[in-house]
């Protein structure tokens, strides 16, 4: 086994509101920002040991789907990297 680190990113999917990042926003623009937009999203770091990369991103597809995210509201992004442990 090896020790991986996956990170799944959890926006809402383009059409939901997303009041946080609205509010966000406004106060970035109201402090001079220019913005064309901006989402809000949550992003969870989860250590573990797997067989394979492909593996470990299958895992954590699998809590994406049970737990990290609503899938009619969420869009979810798995990314494995090599832990550093």
């Amino acid at each position: 086994m090896t020790a991986y680190t996956v990170t799944v990113t959890v926006r809402l999917k383009s059409g939901v509101l997303d009041p946080e990042a609205e509010t966000t926003q406004q106060a970035l623009e109201r402090l001079g920002f220019d913005l064309d937009g901006l989402r809000s999203a949550d992003r969870f770091e989860i250590d573990l040991d797997a067989d394979s990369a492909d593996a470990a991103a299958d895992r954590a597809d699998e809590m994406a789907e049970r737990l990290l995210a609503n899938p009619t509201i969420h869009d979810y992004e798995v990314t494995v990297a090599a832990a550093d442990r």
